[in-house]
Protein backbone atom coordinates (compact mmCIF):
# COMPACT_ATOMS: atom_id res chain seq x y z
CA UNK A 1 0.00 0.00 0.00
CA UNK A 2 1.26 3.20 -1.04
CA UNK A 3 2.66 4.98 1.92
CA UNK A 4 -0.28 8.35 1.44
CA UNK A 5 -3.07 5.80 1.34
CA UNK A 6 -1.75 3.88 4.62
CA UNK A 7 -1.25 7.85 6.19
CA UNK A 8 -4.31 8.57 5.81
CA UNK A 9 -6.05 5.55 7.18
CA UNK A 10 -4.44 6.31 10.26
CA UNK A 11 -4.92 9.36 10.58
CA UNK A 12 -8.51 8.53 10.30
CA UNK A 13 -8.05 5.98 13.14
CA UNK A 14 -6.31 8.32 15.79
CA UNK A 15 -9.10 9.32 17.52
CA UNK A 16 -10.73 6.17 18.24
CA UNK A 17 -8.20 3.56 19.00
CA UNK A 18 -7.41 6.47 21.45
CA UNK A 19 -10.80 6.13 22.99
CA UNK A 20 -10.75 2.33 23.04
CA UNK A 21 -7.26 1.66 24.68
CA UNK A 22 -9.03 4.60 27.27
CA UNK A 23 -11.66 2.57 28.50
CA UNK A 24 -10.00 -0.60 28.63
CA UNK A 25 -6.48 0.78 30.33
CA UNK A 26 -5.84 1.62 34.46
CA UNK A 27 -4.43 5.03 33.04
CA UNK A 28 -4.21 8.01 30.90
CA UNK A 29 -0.68 6.76 29.87
CA UNK A 30 -0.91 3.45 29.84
CA UNK A 31 -3.71 4.21 27.31
CA UNK A 32 -1.25 6.66 24.93
CA UNK A 33 1.32 3.81 25.46
CA UNK A 34 -1.10 1.27 23.69
CA UNK A 35 -2.47 3.37 20.97
CA UNK A 36 0.69 4.55 19.80
CA UNK A 37 1.74 0.71 19.20
CA UNK A 38 -1.19 -0.16 17.94
CA UNK A 39 -1.11 2.69 15.33
CA UNK A 40 2.63 2.00 14.57
CA UNK A 41 1.76 -1.66 14.08
CA UNK A 42 -0.87 -0.74 11.90
CA UNK A 43 0.70 1.29 9.71
CA UNK A 44 3.65 -0.67 9.05
CA UNK A 45 1.64 -3.61 8.11
CA UNK A 46 -0.52 -1.32 5.93
CA UNK A 47 3.00 -0.52 3.89
CA UNK A 48 3.71 -4.03 3.46
CA UNK A 49 0.33 -5.23 2.08
CA UNK A 50 -1.76 -4.67 -0.94
CA UNK A 51 -4.41 -6.68 0.05
CA UNK A 52 -6.24 -4.67 3.04
CA UNK A 53 -9.94 -4.53 1.67
CA UNK A 54 -11.41 -4.08 5.38
CA UNK A 55 -9.42 -1.73 7.09
CA UNK A 56 -11.71 -0.91 9.77
CA UNK A 57 -11.11 -4.63 10.56
CA UNK A 58 -7.52 -4.84 9.90
CA UNK A 59 -6.74 -2.08 12.37
CA UNK A 60 -9.54 -3.20 14.82
CA UNK A 61 -8.32 -7.40 14.89
CA UNK A 62 -4.64 -5.83 15.94
CA UNK A 63 -5.92 -3.16 18.12
CA UNK A 64 -6.95 -5.87 20.11
CA UNK A 65 -4.40 -8.50 19.91
CA UNK A 66 -2.53 -5.64 21.57
CA UNK A 67 -5.12 -5.22 24.26
CA UNK A 68 -4.16 -8.92 24.72
CA UNK A 69 -0.57 -8.07 25.05
CA UNK A 70 -1.39 -5.08 27.25
CA UNK A 71 -3.18 -7.35 29.78
CA UNK A 72 -0.63 -10.40 29.67
CA UNK A 73 2.24 -7.70 30.48
CA UNK A 74 2.63 -3.61 30.47
CA UNK A 75 3.79 -1.95 27.18
CA UNK A 76 7.32 -0.95 27.77
CA UNK A 77 8.18 -0.09 24.46
CA UNK A 78 7.64 3.01 22.55
CA UNK A 79 5.21 2.26 19.35
CA UNK A 80 6.32 -0.46 18.80
CA UNK A 81 10.46 0.50 19.12
CA UNK A 82 12.53 -0.45 22.05
CA UNK A 83 12.93 2.60 24.66
CA UNK A 84 16.38 1.78 24.63
CA UNK A 85 16.61 2.29 20.65
CA UNK A 86 14.50 5.36 21.32
CA UNK A 87 16.99 6.84 23.74
CA UNK A 88 20.55 6.07 21.67
CA UNK A 89 18.73 7.42 18.53
CA UNK A 90 17.05 10.63 19.90
CA UNK A 91 18.56 11.96 23.36
CA UNK A 92 21.48 13.88 22.83
CA UNK A 93 24.61 12.74 23.66
CA UNK A 94 25.89 14.63 26.74
CA UNK A 95 22.67 14.41 28.01
CA UNK A 96 22.08 10.80 26.89
CA UNK A 97 19.98 8.59 29.19
CA UNK A 98 22.02 5.49 30.66
CA UNK A 99 20.94 1.74 31.27
CA UNK A 100 20.40 1.93 34.69
CA UNK A 101 17.68 5.14 34.19
CA UNK A 102 14.32 3.18 35.10
CA UNK A 103 11.01 3.23 32.99
CA UNK A 104 9.63 6.33 34.22
CA UNK A 105 12.01 8.58 32.50
CA UNK A 106 11.66 6.87 29.07
CA UNK A 107 7.84 6.94 29.42
CA UNK A 108 8.73 11.14 29.65
CA UNK A 109 10.75 10.70 26.79
CA UNK A 110 7.71 9.11 24.51
CA UNK A 111 5.36 11.13 25.88
CA UNK A 112 7.27 13.85 24.99
CA UNK A 113 7.34 12.98 21.34
CA UNK A 114 4.18 13.75 20.98
CA UNK A 115 4.81 17.38 21.83
CA UNK A 116 6.37 18.03 18.49
CA UNK A 117 4.45 19.81 15.57
CA UNK A 118 2.88 17.13 13.19
CA UNK A 119 5.90 18.25 10.80
CA UNK A 120 8.50 17.48 13.58
CA UNK A 121 7.11 14.17 14.23
CA UNK A 122 6.87 12.68 10.60
CA UNK A 123 10.96 13.99 10.12
CA UNK A 124 11.81 12.24 13.58
CA UNK A 125 9.77 9.53 12.37
CA UNK A 126 11.25 8.89 9.18
CA UNK A 127 14.91 9.63 10.16
CA UNK A 128 14.98 7.99 13.65
CA UNK A 129 12.67 5.25 13.60
CA UNK A 130 12.41 4.30 9.70
CA UNK A 131 16.30 5.20 8.77
CA UNK A 132 15.76 7.17 6.02
CA UNK A 133 18.25 9.69 4.52
CA UNK A 134 17.64 13.03 5.51
CA UNK A 135 17.44 13.96 1.25
CA UNK A 136 15.14 11.32 0.82
CA UNK A 137 12.93 12.83 3.39
CA UNK A 138 12.80 16.31 2.29
CA UNK A 139 12.07 14.99 -1.27
CA UNK A 140 8.77 12.96 -0.12
CA UNK A 141 8.07 16.50 2.24
CA UNK A 142 8.78 18.86 -0.79
CA UNK A 143 11.19 21.07 1.95
CA UNK A 144 14.85 22.00 1.58
CA UNK A 145 17.69 18.94 3.30
CA UNK A 146 18.47 21.91 5.37
CA UNK A 147 15.01 22.87 6.66
CA UNK A 148 14.83 19.01 7.57
CA UNK A 149 18.19 19.17 9.23
CA UNK A 150 16.92 22.09 11.58
CA UNK A 151 13.66 20.74 12.40
CA UNK A 152 16.01 17.71 13.60
CA UNK A 153 18.27 19.98 15.52
CA UNK A 154 14.85 22.09 16.80
CA UNK A 155 13.40 18.67 17.59
CA UNK A 156 15.78 17.76 19.79
CA UNK A 157 16.13 20.72 21.70
CA UNK A 158 12.29 21.05 22.21
CA UNK A 159 12.76 17.28 23.83
CA UNK A 160 15.00 18.18 25.95
CA UNK A 161 13.09 21.17 27.20
CA UNK A 162 10.12 19.04 27.62
CA UNK A 163 12.10 16.35 29.74
CA UNK A 164 13.09 19.51 32.16
CA UNK A 165 9.45 20.49 32.25
CA UNK A 166 7.25 19.54 35.26
CA UNK A 167 3.87 19.35 33.33
CA UNK A 168 0.49 19.00 35.54
CA UNK A 169 -2.85 18.44 34.21
CA UNK A 170 -5.47 21.10 34.45
CA UNK A 171 -8.80 20.32 36.26
CA UNK A 172 -10.28 19.20 33.03
CA UNK A 173 -8.61 16.33 32.78
CA UNK A 174 -10.41 15.23 35.77
CA UNK A 175 -13.67 17.51 35.77
CA UNK A 176 -14.38 17.37 31.69
CA UNK A 177 -17.57 19.20 30.47
CA UNK A 178 -20.08 18.86 28.25
CA UNK A 179 -22.22 21.25 26.11
CA UNK A 180 -25.32 21.16 27.88
CA UNK A 181 -27.07 22.39 24.47
CA UNK A 182 -25.87 24.27 21.68
CA UNK A 183 -27.81 26.45 18.67
CA UNK A 184 -27.20 28.19 15.26
CA UNK A 185 -28.11 31.45 14.08
CA UNK A 186 -28.04 31.11 10.45
CA UNK A 187 -27.77 28.72 7.89
CA UNK A 188 -26.65 25.42 9.03
CA UNK A 189 -24.90 24.04 6.44
CA UNK A 190 -24.44 20.41 5.27
CA UNK A 191 -22.94 19.03 8.51
CA UNK A 192 -25.11 18.93 11.66
CA UNK A 193 -23.78 20.23 15.16
CA UNK A 194 -23.34 16.68 16.46
CA UNK A 195 -20.35 16.43 13.80
CA UNK A 196 -18.62 19.26 14.51
CA UNK A 197 -18.77 18.31 18.93
CA UNK A 198 -19.34 14.81 18.55
CA UNK A 199 -17.05 13.73 21.45
CA UNK A 200 -15.90 15.13 24.95
CA UNK A 201 -12.47 16.10 23.11
CA UNK A 202 -13.98 18.53 21.12
CA UNK A 203 -15.87 20.07 23.33
CA UNK A 204 -13.41 20.64 26.45
CA UNK A 205 -10.74 21.60 23.64
CA UNK A 206 -12.94 24.71 22.41
CA UNK A 207 -13.76 25.26 26.51
CA UNK A 208 -10.22 25.11 27.32
CA UNK A 209 -9.78 27.95 24.96
CA UNK A 210 -12.75 29.92 25.12
CA UNK A 211 -10.99 33.24 26.70
CA UNK A 212 -7.65 32.88 26.03
CA UNK A 213 -5.33 31.48 23.27
CA UNK A 214 -3.40 28.33 24.05
CA UNK A 215 -1.17 26.08 21.97
CA UNK A 216 -1.75 22.11 21.23
CA UNK A 217 0.45 21.42 23.81
CA UNK A 218 -1.05 23.55 26.19
CA UNK A 219 -4.37 22.53 25.38
CA UNK A 220 -2.98 18.69 25.85
CA UNK A 221 -1.74 19.78 29.14
CA UNK A 222 -5.20 21.11 30.46
CA UNK A 223 -6.75 17.79 28.92
CA UNK A 224 -4.24 15.59 30.15
CA UNK A 225 -4.32 13.97 27.16
CA UNK A 226 -1.53 13.48 24.52
CA UNK A 227 -1.50 16.23 21.59
CA UNK A 228 -1.23 13.56 18.60
CA UNK A 229 -5.07 13.76 19.28
CA UNK A 230 -6.16 17.71 20.26
CA UNK A 231 -3.98 18.16 17.01
CA UNK A 232 -6.47 16.29 14.76
CA UNK A 233 -9.35 17.49 16.79
CA UNK A 234 -7.57 21.32 16.12
CA UNK A 235 -7.38 21.16 13.10
CA UNK A 236 -10.71 20.30 11.86
CA UNK A 237 -12.77 22.77 14.09
CA UNK A 238 -10.37 25.52 12.59
CA UNK A 239 -11.69 24.17 9.37
CA UNK A 240 -15.04 24.77 10.21
CA UNK A 241 -13.84 28.46 12.17
CA UNK A 242 -14.56 26.82 14.95
CA UNK A 243 -11.16 27.68 16.37
CA UNK A 244 -9.47 30.30 14.88
CA UNK A 245 -5.47 30.47 14.85
CA UNK A 246 -3.08 33.03 16.64
CA UNK A 247 0.07 32.41 15.27
CA UNK A 248 1.26 28.78 17.12
CA UNK A 249 -2.23 29.15 19.19
CA UNK A 250 -5.82 28.58 19.00
CA UNK A 251 -8.71 30.27 20.48
CA UNK A 252 -12.49 29.42 20.35
CA UNK A 253 -14.12 31.65 17.46
CA UNK A 254 -17.70 30.91 18.82
CA UNK A 255 -20.19 31.68 21.62
CA UNK A 256 -19.99 29.38 24.93
CA UNK A 257 -21.96 30.42 27.63
CA UNK A 258 -21.11 29.75 31.34
CA UNK A 259 -24.75 31.58 32.58
CA UNK A 260 -24.53 32.18 36.33
CA UNK A 261 -27.74 31.77 38.86
CA UNK A 262 -27.25 35.87 38.96
CA UNK A 263 -27.52 36.21 35.41
CA UNK A 264 -29.84 33.79 34.38
CA UNK A 265 -31.96 35.52 37.07
CA UNK A 266 -31.38 39.34 35.54
CA UNK A 267 -32.18 37.52 31.78
CA UNK A 268 -35.61 36.05 33.25
CA UNK A 269 -37.05 38.95 35.08
CA UNK A 270 -36.47 40.76 32.25
CA UNK A 271 -37.83 38.95 29.56
CA UNK A 272 -41.06 38.04 32.30
CA UNK A 273 -41.65 41.97 32.61
CA UNK A 274 -41.58 42.54 28.87
CA UNK A 275 -43.74 39.68 27.75
CA UNK A 276 -46.29 39.75 29.81
CA UNK A 277 -46.81 43.39 29.12
CA UNK A 278 -46.71 42.45 25.35
CA UNK A 279 -48.34 39.74 25.25
CA UNK A 280 -50.80 40.23 27.02
CA UNK A 281 -52.11 43.51 25.27
CA UNK A 282 -51.69 41.63 21.94
CA UNK A 283 -53.88 38.84 22.87
CA UNK A 284 -56.25 41.18 24.30
CA UNK A 285 -56.07 43.31 20.59
CA UNK A 286 -56.47 39.81 18.70
CA UNK A 287 -59.32 38.07 20.88
CA UNK A 288 -61.94 41.56 20.99
CA UNK A 289 -60.67 43.32 17.42
CA UNK A 290 -62.28 40.45 15.35
CA UNK A 291 -59.01 39.91 13.65
CA UNK A 292 -59.53 36.10 13.84
CA UNK A 293 -62.44 35.74 12.06
CA UNK A 294 -60.88 37.38 9.02
CA UNK A 295 -61.19 35.12 6.23
CA UNK A 296 -57.34 35.69 5.03
CA UNK A 297 -56.65 33.98 8.12
CA UNK A 298 -57.06 30.06 6.47
CA UNK A 299 -56.23 26.95 8.76
CA UNK A 300 -58.90 24.47 8.89
CA UNK A 301 -57.26 22.19 11.69
CA UNK A 302 -59.47 19.47 13.73
CA UNK A 303 -58.28 16.91 16.16
CA UNK A 304 -60.39 14.45 14.49
CA UNK A 305 -60.66 13.07 11.15
CA UNK A 306 -61.63 15.57 7.98
CA UNK A 307 -64.95 15.56 6.63
CA UNK A 308 -65.85 15.16 3.25
CA UNK A 309 -68.31 17.63 3.38
CA UNK A 310 -67.81 20.47 5.73
CA UNK A 311 -64.61 23.19 5.92
CA UNK A 312 -63.84 23.36 9.64
CA UNK A 313 -62.57 26.38 11.06
CA UNK A 314 -59.47 26.08 13.81
CA UNK A 315 -60.48 27.13 17.24
CA UNK A 316 -58.74 30.14 18.44
CA UNK A 317 -56.22 29.23 20.81
CA UNK A 318 -54.51 27.07 18.14
CA UNK A 319 -54.55 30.06 16.00
CA UNK A 320 -53.13 31.99 18.93
CA UNK A 321 -50.28 29.61 19.38
CA UNK A 322 -49.20 30.46 15.74
CA UNK A 323 -49.92 34.11 15.45
CA UNK A 324 -48.73 36.00 19.06
CA UNK A 325 -45.42 33.96 18.44
CA UNK A 326 -45.29 34.84 14.83
CA UNK A 327 -46.20 38.54 15.82
CA UNK A 328 -44.02 38.54 18.33
CA UNK A 329 -40.93 37.90 16.41
CA UNK A 330 -41.77 39.53 13.36
CA UNK A 331 -43.07 43.26 14.04
CA UNK A 332 -41.76 46.06 14.81
CA UNK A 333 -38.59 45.44 13.13
CA UNK A 334 -38.04 49.20 12.66
CA UNK A 335 -37.56 50.02 16.12
CA UNK A 336 -34.85 47.69 16.14
CA UNK A 337 -31.29 48.34 16.72
CA UNK A 338 -29.22 47.42 13.46
CA UNK A 339 -25.70 49.34 13.70
CA UNK A 340 -24.33 45.57 13.07
CA UNK A 341 -25.42 43.11 10.01
CA UNK A 342 -25.23 39.78 10.51
CA UNK A 343 -23.04 39.66 7.49
CA UNK A 344 -20.10 41.29 9.65
CA UNK A 345 -20.25 38.43 11.58
CA UNK A 346 -21.55 35.43 10.97
CA UNK A 347 -18.79 32.62 9.71
CA UNK A 348 -19.08 31.03 6.57
CA UNK A 349 -17.92 27.52 7.15
CA UNK A 350 -17.39 24.79 4.29
CA UNK A 351 -19.70 22.33 4.42
CA UNK A 352 -22.26 25.95 2.82
CA UNK A 353 -22.89 27.20 6.25
CA UNK A 354 -23.46 30.59 7.11
CA UNK A 355 -24.10 31.42 11.14
CA UNK A 356 -23.35 32.13 14.37
CA UNK A 357 -23.04 29.24 16.33
CA UNK A 358 -23.28 29.20 20.38
CA UNK A 359 -22.93 26.48 23.02
CA UNK A 360 -23.82 26.15 26.78
CA UNK A 361 -22.09 24.58 29.80
CA UNK A 362 -24.43 24.75 32.83
CA UNK A 363 -22.77 24.75 35.83
CA UNK A 364 -23.45 22.60 39.06
CA UNK A 365 -25.42 23.38 41.17
CA UNK A 366 -26.84 25.65 39.73
CA UNK A 367 -29.94 27.13 41.52
CA UNK A 368 -32.68 29.17 39.89
CA UNK A 369 -35.80 30.37 41.33
CA UNK A 370 -38.38 28.03 41.52
CA UNK A 371 -40.74 30.19 38.90
CA UNK A 372 -38.04 30.06 36.45
CA UNK A 373 -38.69 29.58 32.85
CA UNK A 374 -37.11 27.29 31.19
CA UNK A 375 -36.13 26.67 27.12
CA UNK A 376 -37.37 23.10 26.78
CA UNK A 377 -36.73 21.77 22.67
CA UNK A 378 -36.81 24.85 21.45
CA UNK A 379 -35.82 25.55 17.90
CA UNK A 380 -36.40 28.91 15.89
CA UNK A 381 -37.89 30.71 14.63
CA UNK A 382 -37.10 29.19 11.39
CA UNK A 383 -38.22 30.60 8.17
CA UNK A 384 -37.71 29.85 4.36
CA UNK A 385 -39.27 31.46 1.18
CA UNK A 386 -39.52 30.77 -2.19
CA UNK A 387 -39.88 34.31 -3.76
CA UNK A 388 -43.62 34.50 -2.94
CA UNK A 389 -44.13 32.68 0.60
CA UNK A 390 -42.09 32.12 3.41
CA UNK A 391 -43.09 28.96 5.78
CA UNK A 392 -42.25 30.31 9.24
CA UNK A 393 -42.24 27.66 11.88
CA UNK A 394 -41.28 27.11 16.00
CA UNK A 395 -40.44 23.78 17.36
CA UNK A 396 -40.76 23.83 21.53
CA UNK A 397 -41.76 21.46 24.35
CA UNK A 398 -45.45 21.99 23.66
CA UNK A 399 -45.13 20.93 19.85
CA UNK A 400 -44.54 17.08 18.51
CA UNK A 401 -42.30 16.55 15.83
CA UNK A 402 -39.41 14.71 14.64
CA UNK A 403 -36.70 16.15 16.24
CA UNK A 404 -33.67 14.96 13.59
CA UNK A 405 -36.56 16.87 10.90
CA UNK A 406 -34.71 20.58 12.24
CA UNK A 407 -31.72 19.45 10.17
CA UNK A 408 -34.00 19.20 7.19
CA UNK A 409 -35.97 22.35 7.65
CA UNK A 410 -34.66 24.54 4.84
CA UNK A 411 -35.77 21.30 2.27
CA UNK A 412 -38.68 20.41 3.41
CA UNK A 413 -40.35 24.33 3.49
CA UNK A 414 -39.76 24.41 0.01
CA UNK A 415 -41.11 21.26 -0.92
CA UNK A 416 -43.83 22.73 1.33
CA UNK A 417 -44.25 25.83 -0.17
CA UNK A 418 -44.04 24.44 -3.78
CA UNK A 419 -47.14 22.30 -3.04
CA UNK A 420 -49.32 24.67 -1.27
CA UNK A 421 -49.10 26.55 -4.65
CA UNK A 422 -49.49 23.80 -6.81
CA UNK A 423 -52.56 22.40 -5.07
CA UNK A 424 -54.06 25.85 -5.15
CA UNK A 425 -54.13 25.06 -9.15
CA UNK A 426 -55.29 21.40 -8.51
CA UNK A 427 -54.92 17.86 -6.84
CA UNK A 428 -51.66 16.82 -5.89
CA UNK A 429 -50.13 12.86 -6.13
CA UNK A 430 -51.26 10.55 -4.10
CA UNK A 431 -47.16 10.10 -2.64
CA UNK A 432 -47.34 14.58 -1.70
CA UNK A 433 -50.60 14.03 0.51
CA UNK A 434 -48.90 11.57 2.11
CA UNK A 435 -45.85 13.52 2.37
CA UNK A 436 -47.57 16.14 4.23
CA UNK A 437 -49.48 14.40 6.28
CA UNK A 438 -46.69 12.54 7.73
CA UNK A 439 -45.15 15.75 9.14
CA UNK A 440 -48.69 17.25 9.91
CA UNK A 441 -48.77 20.14 7.21
CA UNK A 442 -52.38 18.37 6.23
CA UNK A 443 -54.98 15.62 6.75
CA UNK A 444 -56.98 14.03 3.96
CA UNK A 445 -60.14 12.03 3.99
CA UNK A 446 -61.53 9.45 1.36
CA UNK A 447 -60.56 7.73 -1.99
CA UNK A 448 -58.14 9.67 -3.78
CA UNK A 449 -59.49 8.03 -6.72
CA UNK A 450 -63.31 9.19 -5.64
CA UNK A 451 -64.84 11.55 -3.21
CA UNK A 452 -61.55 12.82 -1.58
CA UNK A 453 -61.10 15.93 0.92
CA UNK A 454 -57.50 17.83 1.78
CA UNK A 455 -57.55 20.23 5.03
CA UNK A 456 -54.44 22.66 5.81
CA UNK A 457 -53.43 21.97 9.13
CA UNK A 458 -50.90 25.06 9.62
CA UNK A 459 -52.08 28.46 9.65
CA UNK A 460 -52.31 30.14 6.38
CA UNK A 461 -52.09 34.41 5.60
CA UNK A 462 -53.69 33.84 2.15
CA UNK A 463 -52.83 38.26 1.10
CA UNK A 464 -50.88 40.81 1.98
CA UNK A 465 -53.76 42.52 3.15
CA UNK A 466 -53.89 40.67 6.64
CA UNK A 467 -50.46 39.91 7.36
CA UNK A 468 -49.73 43.87 7.32
CA UNK A 469 -52.79 44.15 9.73
CA UNK A 470 -51.43 41.62 11.90
CA UNK A 471 -47.55 42.89 12.39
CA UNK A 472 -49.38 46.42 12.57
CA UNK A 473 -50.75 45.52 15.86
CA UNK A 474 -47.54 44.25 17.43
CA UNK A 475 -45.88 47.22 15.98
CA UNK A 476 -48.08 49.38 17.72
CA UNK A 477 -47.79 47.72 21.16
CA UNK A 478 -43.81 47.74 20.73
CA UNK A 479 -43.96 50.90 20.36
CA UNK A 480 -46.20 52.15 23.11
CA UNK A 481 -43.41 50.15 25.61
CA UNK A 482 -40.43 50.61 23.85
CA UNK A 483 -38.89 53.31 26.91
CA UNK A 484 -39.84 50.64 28.91
CA UNK A 485 -38.33 47.79 27.05
CA UNK A 486 -34.95 49.68 26.64
CA UNK A 487 -34.87 50.31 30.54
CA UNK A 488 -35.19 47.08 30.90
CA UNK A 489 -32.75 45.35 28.54
CA UNK A 490 -29.80 47.72 29.44
CA UNK A 491 -28.55 46.13 32.67
CA UNK A 492 -29.18 42.56 31.15
CA UNK A 493 -26.93 43.28 28.00
CA UNK A 494 -23.88 45.36 29.80
CA UNK A 495 -23.75 41.88 32.43
CA UNK A 496 -23.88 39.40 29.01
CA UNK A 497 -21.16 41.24 27.01
CA UNK A 498 -19.10 41.97 30.48
CA UNK A 499 -19.25 37.59 30.18
CA UNK A 500 -18.04 37.31 26.60
CA UNK A 501 -14.44 37.10 25.34
CA UNK A 502 -13.12 40.61 24.04
CA UNK A 503 -13.16 38.85 20.25
CA UNK A 504 -16.00 37.91 20.19
CA UNK A 505 -18.39 41.08 21.72
CA UNK A 506 -18.90 42.20 18.44
CA UNK A 507 -20.95 38.62 17.76
CA UNK A 508 -22.57 39.01 20.82
CA UNK A 509 -23.89 42.48 20.44
CA UNK A 510 -25.39 41.63 16.83
CA UNK A 511 -27.56 38.88 18.88
CA UNK A 512 -28.59 40.90 21.57
CA UNK A 513 -30.20 43.55 18.56
CA UNK A 514 -32.94 40.65 18.73
CA UNK A 515 -33.80 40.96 22.29
CA UNK A 516 -37.80 41.24 21.69
CA UNK A 517 -37.97 40.42 18.20
CA UNK A 518 -37.03 37.20 16.40
CA UNK A 519 -35.76 36.26 20.17
CA UNK A 520 -36.59 32.61 21.21
CA UNK A 521 -36.49 33.81 24.99
CA UNK A 522 -38.92 36.43 24.31
CA UNK A 523 -41.23 34.32 22.11
CA UNK A 524 -41.08 31.15 24.86
CA UNK A 525 -42.13 33.97 27.72
CA UNK A 526 -44.83 35.44 25.64
CA UNK A 527 -45.96 32.06 25.51
CA UNK A 528 -45.46 30.96 29.42
CA UNK A 529 -47.35 34.01 30.41
CA UNK A 530 -50.23 33.97 28.57
CA UNK A 531 -50.61 30.26 29.64
CA UNK A 532 -50.09 30.88 33.75
CA UNK A 533 -52.68 33.71 32.99
CA UNK A 534 -55.10 30.85 31.55
CA UNK A 535 -55.81 32.75 28.62
CA UNK A 536 -54.15 30.37 26.28
CA UNK A 537 -54.63 26.90 26.97
CA UNK A 538 -52.25 23.86 26.20
CA UNK A 539 -52.43 22.51 23.14
CA UNK A 540 -54.40 18.89 22.59
CA UNK A 541 -52.11 16.05 21.00
CA UNK A 542 -54.00 16.32 17.71
CA UNK A 543 -53.15 19.87 17.29
CA UNK A 544 -48.87 19.52 18.30
CA UNK A 545 -47.57 18.25 15.36
CA UNK A 546 -48.87 20.93 13.16
CA UNK A 547 -48.28 23.74 16.14
CA UNK A 548 -46.43 27.22 15.78
CA UNK A 549 -46.48 26.63 12.03
CA UNK A 550 -47.44 29.46 9.32
CA UNK A 551 -47.60 30.12 5.93
CA UNK A 552 -47.17 33.99 4.85
CA UNK A 553 -46.57 36.20 2.18
CA UNK A 554 -42.52 36.76 1.52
Amino acid sequence: MRRQEAENIITEFLPPVFGFALKRCKSVQDAEDLSQEIVLKAFRSLLIKDDVVDPDRFIWTIAHHALSNYYRDAAKSMIGIPLDEVEERIADPQTEIGAGDDAETLRRLQKELAYLSKLQRKIVTAYYFENRKQADIARELRLPVGTVKWHLFEAKKELKRGMDTMRTAGELQYNPIRFHSYGVNGCIGTKSPDEFFRSALSQNICYCVRDTAKTVGEIADELGVSPVYVENEVEFLEEYGFLLAQKKAYIANFLISEPTAELLTLQDRMYRRAAGLFADDLYEELTHSGILEDPGILCRQCDGPVTLSESPRADWNFLLWTLIPYIAACSGEKLMDRNISFDEVATIRPDGGQNIFHATVVPDRLVLPEDYVYMKNWSGPMWNGNGERILWQIDSEWSDRDASRILQYSEDAKRVLSLYAREQEGRLTREEYTWLAERGYIKTNGDYDGQFQSAWQIVILTDKKIQTRLLAIGERIKESYKETFDALKAPYVKAVLASVPAHLRKVRAFELQSVFYSDGWFLVHCIAALLRSGKMKEPTPGQKKALTTLIANA
